[in-house]
């Protein structure tokens, strides 16, 4: 990003080699890959033959049995009685991705086994997160026996408590961390909400083996379940993965186990979609046709259902999934990528503004970053926020004016537990909740200041804390580089958090040329030689300012000039990458894709 004066940000990183030791020879012999990719595996905490063997070839028939978690039986012998008894149900939702696919997968299991059911969702703006009461008079009046929460309801505990007094059966599904109390001795008691079944695979007392689910797929371990007491084929069971594996990468839930299987399946389906919905936004963003990755599902696909929870209602992005019509569906997924491109132009406003407050501002000396926004819709401070974290590394707050005060949201660094950090300030706070790397919260505008002393005179986070740590999977001459590796590589994938892209680094390039490329002057690229003489082509799809500014403070402007003609230069650089083949008029090339980049002393 370009600041004021045409600076930019260049924070220090931190290279480091991941170094977990196994017979990597080993493992590569017995499952037919290279030695590379074994250490990568183990980088991630697969060395068991099992774990290996479900991460390379894992399917539907790996997953857990869903009646493993707890009230998960109770549960849908709820429903069941609910169905037999013709009982409006109503599908209690939230507003995110995760929301939205969860009432989506309940929506379709239920309407297939009979069940009469609709669903409901909060205004992000008017009623924030989760079940309500006004979401409780609604399925009053229009007649439900039954309510169930899915990507929330765990927390709810005066809206499901007020569903019990009107009446309702309630079942609670929902993946979030249960609340508790802790006690002067450290122990916690754990406080639940007064439903007639919780399943959340998070309880203590839940023997589920995987409790990373995102609630989308704690919703379609009950349909799960519902389908077969109602002999439902299973290749119907199956179609519900899409659905689960969209919700899974969008809440950014960690992409192993259980997880992976559900998002490698599910991206096979998406490519084959039959809701017109879904192809619908495929179509407008020119992904038919194509290898749909988790890439397209968290920055494109995501984002647009994302976009009606945040500046309109979930209404719209639900309609689109159940539209019939496929000349509607287009309509309706146009109106959605344009939503989310106005959210975009707003996000990037926004930036704009916290970064400039930052860094003309006494700001930027904090370890903690606390900015105010004018005039910025409070659906986006925490995208605004997790931005700015990214450029700064520093744990961030962004917030905004509200009706009654300011609200603001939070995201964190691996060194800052940002929940025990507030909750050590709730006096200053009328609302606040969260978990280690993220929080919300609400205050009087007068205590912000105090709040920013506070956390920043209390902090003991170091200098060394604040350094972006760059994890580094093998130390890899790009002389190892072939087509045969490249290809080997997609086994590993998805990629993600839990299973991050990996990671390879070699320490010292000559640039034999370079420039900027593309239809925006966004890109980077140049072709490399190592010292065993190698060369390669290498694109850098960054920031591209900063990195010719890096160039240009490192080694002179007279060097990079050279570097630009194709002449012989002293630039004598570290990249860390990422191998791929580059095809283009039906040639294929390897190239590298650069991900960071700094000068290695000799």
């Amino acid at each position: 990003m370009k600041l004021l004066g045409g600076n930019v940000i260049k924070m220090e990183e931190k290279w480091m080699l991941r170094t977990k030791k196994a017979d990597f020879d080993e493992i590569a012999k017995q499952y037919g890959i290279s030695p590379v990719l074994a250490r990568i595996m183990v980088n991630r905490g697969v060395n068991e033959p099992e774990q290996i063997r479900k991460y390379l070839q894992g399917t539907m028939e790996d997953l857990y049995e869903p009646t493993l978690m707890l009230d998960m039986q109770k549960a849908v012998d709820l429903v069941n009685e609910a169905i037999e008894q013709k009982y409006k149900i109503t599908i209690a939702s939230d507003f995110d991705v995760d929301g939205i696919f969860s009432s989506m997968i309940l929506y379709t299991a239920f309407t297939r086994v009979g069940a009469d059911c609709c669903i409901e969702t909060p205004d992000r703006v008017a009623e924030g997160y989760g079940l309500n009461r006004r979401i409780v008079d609604d399925a009053v009046i229009n007649g439900s026996k039954m309510l169930i929460t899915c990507d929330n309801g765990i927390a709810a505990l005066d809206a499901v408590k007020y569903a019990k007094e009107q009446g309702l059966i309630v079942v609670v599904t929902d993946h979030h961390e249960v609340p508790f109390e802790e006690q002067e001795d450290g122990s916690r008691v754990y406080i639940k909400p007064v439903a007639d079944a919780i399943v959340n695979p998070k309880q203590q007392e839940c023997q589920y083996p995987f409790p990373k689910l995102c609630g989308a797929g704690v919703a379609f371990k009950l349909s799960q379940v519902l389908y077969q007491k109602y002999k439902v084929p299973k290749s119907e069971q199956n179609q519900l993965i899409e659905y689960c594996a969209i919700a899974t990468v969008a809440d950014v839930m960690d992409l192993e186990d259980e997880n992976r299987i559900i998002v490698k399946q599910g991206l096979k389906l998406l490519e084959h979609t039959e809701n017109l919905g879904l192809k619908a936004i495929l179509k407008v963003n020119n992904l038919n046709d194509k290898t749909i990755g988790a890439y397209h599902i968290g920055f494109i696909i995501g984002p647009c259902f994302n976009a009606a929870g945040r500046l309109e209602t979930v209404k719209s992005a639900l309609d689109l999934l159940m539209c019939k019509d496929p000349m509607e569906a287009e309509a309706m997924a146009a109106d959605l990528k344009a939503l989310n491109e106005s959210r975009k132009e707003m996000t990037i406003k926004g930036l704009e503004q916290a970064v400039e407050k930052i860094e003309t501002s006494s700001l930027k000396e904090d370890k903690v970053l606390l900015v105010k926004l004018e005039d910025c819709h409070e659906s986006l401070v925490g995208i605004i926020a997790g931005r700015i974290r990214e450029q700064y590394n520093k744990p961030v707050m962004v917030f905004t004016d509200v009706e009654d005060g300011i609200k603001g949201s939070g995201r964190s660094i691996e060194a800052y537990n940002m929940f025990e950090e507030l909750l050590k300030c709730k006096d200053l706070l009328t609302k606040f909740g969260g978990h280690p790397m993220a929080a919300g919260l609400s205050l009087k505008t007068e205590n912000l200041d105090e709040l920013r002393k506070r956390l920043n005179e209390n902090t003991t986070l170091t200098e060394e804390d604040l350094k972006l740590v760059i994890r580094i999977d093998v130390p890899m001459p790009i002389g190892y580089i072939t087509e045969d590796f490249v290809n080997q590589l997609e086994l590993l994938e998805p990629f993600g958090k839990g299973n991050e892209k990996p990671l390879f680094a070699e320490q010292h390039f000559k640039l034999l040329s370079g420039g900027i490329i593309g239809k925006n002057k966004n890109v980077f690229k140049t072709k490399v030689l190592n010292n065993a003489g190698y060369r390669m082509d290498a694109i850098y799809f960054g920031d591209v300012d900063k990195f010719n500014q890096f160039l240009e403070e490192t080694y002179g402007i007279e060097e990079v000039e050279a570097m630009n003609k194709g002449m012989e230069n002293q630039i004598d650089i570290g990249f860390t990458y990422y191998p791929t083949i580059n095809e283009f008029r039906g040639n294929r090339t390897l190239q590298i894709v650069i991900q960071n980049y700094k000068k290695i002393d000799l």
